[in-house]
């Protein structure tokens, strides 16, 4: 029996699912998953010798690669000094300000421990701050398993949201108004309906976990002038774009300034990290300055802020999004190629180092589009695509990354499997 298959019968017996998180299973795929044993650079080795082109990047923290010399080198003069304090550091503050200069609308910024953490605690402000009570979110944006944000659609667009797990009480659902993403009559109708009361919007400005698609243009621009002129605040969740589709994130690209801020994956480095900032007269008011509670232990522990700040540094020191660009659009430009040549009209998405293939004709513009793709086409593809050595997300429904540690052969050698991946898939 393969090592890996081995492993998961043992985690089946001690972990739910055999999995710590349910993007890590197999399900759907009527296979286990394999193991990882190592990684460095583009690559993943499995606990059965199997070397993979990884495109899931540590689910998009790993943009330079996994274990770059920079991180891990800081990591290792960072550990003999204490793996933790409870109490201020120096290495703190330098995240902080580090923050502060690459997103201009962050005046001041607070550690957490995961974007979940940085969400919870920013939809929390925002409530503190305007004393306002609703919510709206847009389907298919994830902004982590907080209560009032897993919250699905109701049955129309602007009724209450509905309960997206077992555990969460209507009641707390019943204060997230969920829209379609893209969909300018719709918010424009909410604020209309609830004017005065809603505290904020979140979002993904581009969303990534329902496969990875774009705003429409001016609908970003529209979110910002509508909370501007409510007294509501807008929340960017760019816990997955945040120094990654630029320097300052989607914000930074598209010159917009939301009051709040959520960030993680990138700024750990690899390792359990989020943050939350924006204006300092809405920051001022989490404690201890206000009245607005949030803490974490192990928040800001210094193992994490040398890994994320030595990642940084080196992302400013390099021409990374450049070269994260350029292997994007050689990336691009190979699948348009190959959809062509095999008359296969699917749908694909990128924004720099970000990408996705949607199984579907459609133009996927929100949930309701990418859920159109034929799974059993993606069932295929991903299977073969992981038997030529090339590991792509286990589920439709999520983003690729690529890392600056990708070099060209290691594009070309995706396409080429890629090729013979959507030939297996057109038969389906």
């Amino acid at each position: 029996m393969p090592i890996s298959e081995e492993l998961f019968e043992r985690a089946l017996r001690v972990i739910p699912g055999g999995v710590n998180s349910p993007v890590r299973a197999f399900r759907r795929l009527e296979r286990a998953p394999f193991f990882v044993a190592s990684a460095a650079g583009a690559y993943l080795r499995d606990e059965d010798g199997r070397q993979y082109i990884d495109y899931v990047g540590t689910w998009g923290p790993a943009i330079l690669g996994h274990a770059p010399q920079c991180v891990i080198s800081a990591v290792q003069a960072a550990v003999p000094a204490g793996l933790g304090y409870g109490t201020p550091t120096r290495i703190e503050v330098d995240m902080a300000e580090t923050v502060c200069r690459w997103v201009p609308s962050i005046e001041k910024v607070r550690m957490t421990n995961s974007g979940t953490e940085a969400t919870m605690s920013a939809v929390r402000l925002a409530r503190g701050y305007t004393g306002r009570k609703y919510i709206i979110k847009f389907a298919g944006c994830y902004h982590g398993h907080v209560d009032s944000l897993l919250v699905a659609a109701g049955s129309g667009a602007l009724t209450h949201g509905e309960p997206d797990s077992a555990g969460i009480p209507q009641e707390f659902a019943e204060l997230t108004l969920v829209l379609p993403y893209n969909d300018e009559a719709a918010v424009r109708q909410a604020f209309s309906l609830f004017a005065g009361q809603i505290a904020a919007i979140i979002v993904e400005p581009y969303p990534g976990n329902a496969g990875f698609y774009l705003p429409k243009p001016g609908f970003l621009e529209l979110l910002r002038e509508l909370t501007a002129a409510d007294g509501a605040l807008l929340i960017f969740d760019e816990v997955m774009t945040g120094f990654r589709i630029s320097p300052a994130g989607v914000q930074g690209k598209h010159g917009i300034t939301p009051d709040i801020t959520t960030l993680g994956k990138i700024i750990g480095g690899g390792l359990p990290v989020g943050a939350f900032g924006g204006r300092r007269e809405i920051m001022d008011c989490v404690s201890p300055l206000g009245a607005v509670y949030q803490a974490g232990t192990l928040s800001g522990n210094p193992i994490a802020m040398a890994a994320g700040l030595a990642q940084l540094r080196e992302l400013e020191r390099t021409d990374a999004y450049t070269r994260l660009e350029a292997l994007g659009a050689r990336l691009e430009e190979g699948m348009h190629r190959i959809l062509g040549d095999l008359a296969l009209p699917l749908t694909f998405k990128r924004s720099g180092s970000m990408f996705c293939l949607f199984f579907t004709q459609q133009d996927v513009v929100d949930l309701n589009t990418a859920t159109t793709a034929n799974f059993d086409m993606w069932r295929a593809y991903f299977l073969s695509m992981l038997e030529q050595g090339i590991y792509i997300a286990p589920s439709p429904y999520e983003t690729g990354f690529i890392s600056t540690a990708h070099t060209e052969a290691d594009i070309d050698a995706t396409l080429a499997a890629a090729a013979r991946a959507l030939a297996v898939a057109k038969a389906v």
